[in-house]
């Protein structure tokens, strides 16, 4: 009988050892090395789920702190995550940088039983931004992208008009000043990854208000070209 028993424990131990585990505080616990459970992988479908939006927003938000930035949550572009001891979550996201759409990637570990998130990285995306008809609020159909009126508050339509705007004033002979007063009108149509826009500018010029159409572009790597306005005398 204690010959059995004592078989029993060495071959216990052997298994112990093999495997891999120790013990530490009267817990046995997996080494370090063991905690890498999968590779990463994409998301699929749940990357624009209210709780990957919810990880997204705390990167965000820890960014902020943490560099004393004011950076706006816009949406989650891409979403993959990695099984470790809890996830991480390798996002690529949208936010508004002083009105302007930037793209981050951000680096989040999660371990739900703990109600623990740490932001693990934070930087600027080297993508470039290929425009969406969703991105301006412009329906596309099967014959091509046609004139839609979009929300003058839209950064990307606010963008357009300043640029407007500084274009008018470098090509002006005048000691006056041209000062943006309100975007009457705006429209827009995305062909090919390509943001175009109407505008209607109201401006201020010296002591007069005057009144502008323009028409400008911006191409895929997210730079206006193509820039043409006149003075509306209507």
């Amino acid at each position: 009988m204690e010959l059995n028993r004592l078989v029993l424990l060495s071959l216990s131990f052997v298994l112990v050892s093999q495997i891999g585990f120790c013990r530490e505080d009267s817990f046995i616990r997996m080494p370090k090395t063991m905690n890498l459970l999968g590779g990463v992988r994409d998301c699929g479908g749940i990357q624009n789920s209210a709780e990957i939006e919810s990880i997204a927003r705390f990167a965000v938000q820890e960014h902020n702190k943490n560099q004393n930035a004011l950076l706006e949550f816009a949406k989650v572009l891409k979403a993959k995550e990695q099984v470790v001891a809890g996830k991480i979550y390798y996002l690529t996201l949208e936010a508004i940088d002083a009105g302007k759409k930037k793209i981050y990637e951000a680096k989040v570990w999660v371990k739900p039983w703990m109600n623990f998130k740490e932001l693990q990285e934070f930087k600027h995306s080297q993508e470039t931004k290929s425009f969406a008809p969703s991105d301006l609020g412009v329906k596309q159909d099967g014959h091509g992208s046609e004139w839609q009126v979009v929300p003058t508050n839209d950064p990307e339509v606010q963008d357009a008009a300043n640029h407007v705007v500084k274009s008018i004033q470098m090509r002006s002979n005048s000691i006056f000043r041209y000062e943006l007063l309100e975007i009457l009108l705006a429209k827009a149509k995305v062909i090919e990854g390509s943001a175009k826009f109407d505008l209607l500018l109201k401006l201020k010029w010296g002591s007069k208000d005057v009144k502008f159409k323009a028409e400008v572009n911006k191409n895929i790597e997210g730079k206006f070209c193509s820039t043409q306005w006149k003075e509306d005398h209507l």
